[in-house]
């Protein structure tokens, strides 16, 4: 039996171990504060600024308005706004886009949705894996709504089609039989929305059609975008709340965020509308998309969007107890592309050109003739990105292309540069007779790294964490695990040392790139020997498992006055 163990034990770690083509670990640093206001983003910023102003002067993007806007957790860092140069006479809406000005910002209107779901699954009202026809029964047909739970409409795994009332060609085609589509009436088709000159649609003008839809797939087996999921959602919370969902949602989530000129409603008068004039039609402004509202009906502003993001940023794991809000929940199309709840999710090596760390961008995007937008959460460096687009949908795709690779690109470097001036250093015992220190060096490309570390004379980074490696070539690396030793005040942030292979030569193997994530990898007397603590306030390393604690020592050996990073506390918002 100990011989069996211990094989298996050998095996465990030769699993874990990354190979020479494994990305960097990721996440690599705490989630950054950027200084007071952002000032660290400063110069980033302002060369991002000059290259937008050079996009919207192009002729393409006249009769296009924008409105962005950068915050973290707890205060909007940066913004910037464009006023069309053309706009419609007749009907020219605001006089200049600024922070309060209103867009259309159709699919976004689904973070709501969920949020409004995962409100009520808190609340016990309703359930993530109850299935959608507990909640409304009457549904009927081919769909096997009994096996489709309200997770997986939210995740886009129902196999539930993707519209009712809306992209059918016999209504944007003037003649469906030129493009050679066989003769055809809407006879059976639903009686609003494109089929009726935009007449909002009812409840039971969804009951109705849904019975008569196939599913794409099977539920739970491939996703696939879907408004129709979406709809039903809302109709589930307004039987489980009894409200209608439009003022449940404005009462119970948008107010409550304070978020000011948020509604499914247009505003009364024009005086803050961005009305852009589209290259392809009219816009859609003030059509009521009646129970597709759930899906695509909102207006906002783009301050009200960093409100938003400034909670989900506070509160990614508290919002539901048991959910991770911002994780993958299915692939979609492609190597780097994943769905979330209701997250279009990018996880990407392109971005950070000169090493392999991946960057993820949890994104949901939102489009309707006129109306364009997107907002990224960027967790990992504790940012929110708002873009919205009163015009072409190109400018929306040439803006989020530029902010997001400059801003990681140019602010990774300036983030480690300050991890760098905070934790580099020699940390020695107090007790010189101890004979144990260690040493930390951080760069952008190699990360925070642990490159000696002598316990009671002995090296125990090669005698100890060196047993860990599968390959000749390996450095130790420090990972934070985003907690503290003292949760409440925030104290002792708590790292994991573990070992990463040097990457070679580019490998053709494909098991080469089956990568696991194993940080707890070895313990001594039942504590993680590579757990290490860092004392802020006593400029100090604990290693609970070696029993000792080191100080951050200068050149002569004196304590260095020099301060730790601390990540900022974030700001509280009301419970969802």
């Amino acid at each position: 039996m100990m011989h069996t163990m211990k094989l298996l034990s050998g095996l465990s770690l030769l699993l874990a171990s990354g190979s020479a083509q494994c990305f960097d670990p990721s996440p690599a640093f705490p989630v950054p504060s950027w200084g007071q206001n952002g000032q660290s983003l400063v110069s980033v910023l302002k060369s991002i600024e000059g290259k937008i102003s050079t996009i919207v002067s192009k002729q393409a993007y006249d009769a296009s308005s924008f409105s962005i806007e950068l915050t973290s957790a707890s205060n909007t860092i940066w913004s910037m706004h464009h006023t069309a140069v053309r706009r419609n006479e007749d009907r020219p809406g605001t006089e200049t886009v600024d922070e309060n000005s209103i867009f259309r910002i159709s699919a976004i209107t689904k973070v709501f949705t969920v949020l409004a779901l995962l409100q009520e699954h808190q609340a016990g009202s309703l359930n993530l894996e109850d299935a959608i026809s507990k909640h409304l029964p009457e549904l009927s047909g081919e769909i096997a709504w009994a096996n489709i739970t309200l997770r997986a409409l939210a995740s886009h795994l129902s196999g539930v089609p993707r519209e009712f009332a809306h992209s059918d060609l016999i209504n944007s085609l003037e003649d469906p039989t030129s493009v050679g589509l066989p003769p055809a009436t809407k006879d059976g088709c639903p009686t609003c929305d494109e089929y009726n000159h935009y007449l909002p649609c009812t409840a039971e003008d969804l009951l109705e059609a849904v019975r008569k839809l196939d599913p794409v797939f099977r539920p739970n087996d491939k996703s696939t975008y879907s408004n129709v999921a979406f709809e039903l959602i809302g109709m589930a919370v307004e039987k489980s709340t009894g409200k209608d969902f439009g003022t449940y949602l404005q009462k119970e989530v948008i107010d409550r965020l304070g978020m000011k000129s948020t509604s499914m409603n247009p505003p009364s008068t024009d005086k803050r509308a961005v009305l852009p004039i589209w290259s392809k039609g009219d816009n859609y402004w003030g059509i009521d998309a009646g129970v597709q509202n759930a899906t695509a009906g909102m207006y906002a502003t783009s301050s009200d969007m960093s409100k938003l993001l400034q909670h989900i940023l506070s509160n990614e794991n508290q919002i539901v107890r048991s959910v991770n809000w911002l994780l993958p929940v299915s692939w979609a199309t492609g190597f780097r592309t994943f769905y979330g709840m209701p997250w279009e999710i990018l996880r990407t090596e392109k971005v950070l050109e000169a090493k392999q760390r991946p960057v993820t961008f949890v994104t949901k995007s939102g489009g309707m003739p006129g109306y364009y937008s997107r907002i990224t959460l960027m967790p990992e460096y504790g940012l929110g990105l708002t873009i919205l687009v009163g015009g072409e949908t190109e400018l929306l795709s040439e803006l989020q292309e530029l902010i997001t690779t400059r801003l990681i690109r140019e602010g990774d470097p300036i983030l480690w540069s300050e991890l760098a001036d905070a934790y580099d250093g020699r940390y020695l015992a107090k007790d010189s007779s101890l004979n144990s220190s260690l040493t930390i060096s951080t760069t952008p490309t190699g990360g925070m790294r642990v490159t000696t570390f002598i316990s009671n004379g002995t090296n125990a980074l090669q005698k100890v964490f060196g047993r860990e490696a599968h390959s000749e070539r390996w450095h130790a690396q420090l990972i934070p695990t985003m907690r503290y030793k003292d949760e409440s005040k925030r104290r002792g942030d708590i790292w994991r040392l573990i070992i990463v292979p040097e990457r070679l030569d580019q490998s053709d193997l494909v098991w080469d790139d089956l990568c696991g994530t194993d940080v707890d990898t070895s313990r001594y007397a039942g504590i993680p020997a590579n757990e290490f603590v860092f004392w802020h306030d006593e400029q100090a390393v604990e290693l609970p498992a070696w029993k000792v604690k080191l100080e951050r020592s200068g050149d002569d050996g004196s304590v260095d006055a020099g301060a730790l990073v601390v990540q900022e506390a974030t700001r509280a918002y009301p419970d969802l």
